[in-house]
């Protein structure tokens, strides 16, 4: 048998001493905490999770409200309806994402990480129901310790069959955004779905099963690239997490009865407390690190050591390099947090969420397009009347039924063919209209000889004329369209 392969290694500066290439993980069991940080990670979890399972669910006329139908190409949003040509929609959402995580960032670094990123939130909830079936944190050590029994082997099983049953669910709500989610449930229950439905909703349960409650700590970590590059977007003036070393240097332990002064010690009593509620496992104490998501949860577990000892809550809490190193008090503080950088990421966002709205509220609902027919350009279909093919359609983008009125300019005496008016178009659906316009040459401006008159010189010369369709809704002034095409006169 081949002897296994050595562990790359690199040597240190001090001789004698390597570390390993590649770093065996070692399991991080985060002890329950409670203050005013968790307080909010839960409210958002909660929030976040209320919205994201219940969306679905939600009627609006008869449909559900948020439905992003990608086989009608057709996405609804309560009553606004969006087609494959309001695809600006999604970019201006794209960069209304990216602005945010710039200013939230350069306020207090990775707030999205700590509250609201879906793998904290899930992370959350699978270490909830983790908690709930094993126990703390020194019950789950105890249990991993100890040897396979039938009661190990129970609970090993109910909390992984708790969390593949939540982690399917995930993925049916997900799948719901994109097929209707009561179609989905009734053949999802008769063994009818299709396999790309079936794909989406193994796949992303599976993620989340993985994700959340098997790799962790080590998406943040190694996966995801927010932690490579949110240096960048940090300065001395951003809020981050910070042990105030200054204040609880030295540190060490001691008892509650003896004062700090006497033993001549800092505030930090060493309890561990923060590496052992710490989602990443990370030492806070030893400065900023990558790693850090910004949970705040090393907050609460100190403060709530602080508050047992009689000390002033503080030790490690939100401020800036600035404010720690200048001795800044609070309100000069936040006067530099928001600073021309934050300000102007703001004044952008905002300008940009205003003109999007302005955008949707005036968006017009009809659209059209015009069409040459690809059979002959132009025929005399009696004498003296010549023809034109096109094809016009119309797409009523909201949910209120229109009816339309097709009327042509540019060349008088120009008439529309071929339709029944005015043109009823349903509530978010299209139409395509196959329409003849047709002009008579001899009713003015040609004489005999195919000549135009004197009166109107050149206006029906054979050629291309530029011609405009105009629709305009019935019981809607507002509602109307002009599109440009041509009209050609054979020689």
């Amino acid at each position: 048998m081949n002897a296994p392969l050595p562990i790359p290694t690199i040597p240190l500066e001090t001789p004698g001493e390597e570390v390993a290439l590649y770093e065996i993980r070692k399991k991080i069991y985060p002890r329950a905490v409670h203050g005013w940080f968790a307080g909010w990670r839960w409210a958002l979890v909660l929030l976040t999770q209320a919205i994201f399972y219940g969306l679905p669910w939600l009627d609006w006329h008869g449909r559900q409200a948020v439905l992003f139908d990608l086989g009608a190409r057709k996405f609804y949003i309560f009553g606004l309806v969006l087609w494959p040509q309001d695809v600006i929609y999604l970019s201006v959402l794209l960069i209304l994402a990216a602005l945010s995580l710039f200013l939230f960032t350069s306020v207090a670094g990775r707030l999205w990480c700590g509250y609201a990123c879906p793998q904290t939130v899930y992370t959350e909830i699978f270490t909830w129901i983790e908690r709930r079936i094993e126990g703390d944190r020194l019950a789950r050590i105890r249990l991993d310790a100890a040897p396979w029994s039938s009661r190990k082997l129970g609970i090993k099983a109910l909390k992984h069959g708790i969390w593949f049953a939540l982690a399917l669910w995930t993925g049916y709500s997900f799948v719901g955004y994109f097929t209707p989610i009561h179609d989905l449930g009734l053949r999802a229950v008769t063994w009818q779905l299709g396999p790309w439905e079936t794909f989406w909703i193994l796949f992303y349960g599976f993620a989340t099963y993985g994700n959340a409650g098997l790799m962790r700590e080590q998406v943040c970590k190694y996966m995801c690239p927010y932690a490579r590059f949110q240096g960048v977007m940090f300065d001395p003036d951003t809020l981050v997490i910070t042990y105030d070393r200054e204040r609880g240097e030295p540190r060490g332990p001691r008892s509650k009865a003896v004062k700090r002064e006497d033993q001549a010690l800092g505030d930090c009593v060493d309890c561990n407390i923060c590496v052992q509620v710490c989602p990443t496992g990370i030492d806070i104490r030893r400065g900023l690190q990558y790693e850090c998501i910004g949970c705040a949860a090393c907050i609460d577990g100190c403060n709530q050591v602080m508050e047992r000892f009689g000390y002033p809550p503080g030790l490690i809490r939100y401020t800036t390099e600035n404010a720690l190193g200048r001795g800044y008090d609070t309100s000069t503080m936040w006067r530099r947090v928001l600073r021309p950088r934050t300000l102007a990421y703001a004044a952008v966002l905002l300008a940009i969420v205003g003109a999007t709205a302005g955008a949707l509220a005036m968006k017009n609902p009809l659209k059209a397009d015009v069409i040459r027919d690809r059979g002959p350009l132009a025929r005399e279909v009696a004498p003296g009347v010549i023809e034109n093919v096109y094809r016009l359609q119309l797409m009523n983008t909201d949910e209120t039924p229109r009816e339309f009125a097709i009327s042509v300019a540019g060349l008088p005496g120009l008439k529309v063919e071929g339709v029944d008016q005015p043109v009823a178009v349903g509530p978010a659906q299209t139409r395509l209209l196959a329409l003849r316009l047709q002009l008579s040459l001899d009713d003015q401006g040609r004489g005999a000889e195919g000549g135009a008159t004197a009166a109107q010189p050149g206006m029906y010369a054979p050629g291309t004329h530029k011609i405009e369709f105009v629709i305009q809704a019935v019981n809607d002034a507002q509602v109307n369209r002009h599109e440009q095409s041509s009209f050609i006169i054979p020689q």
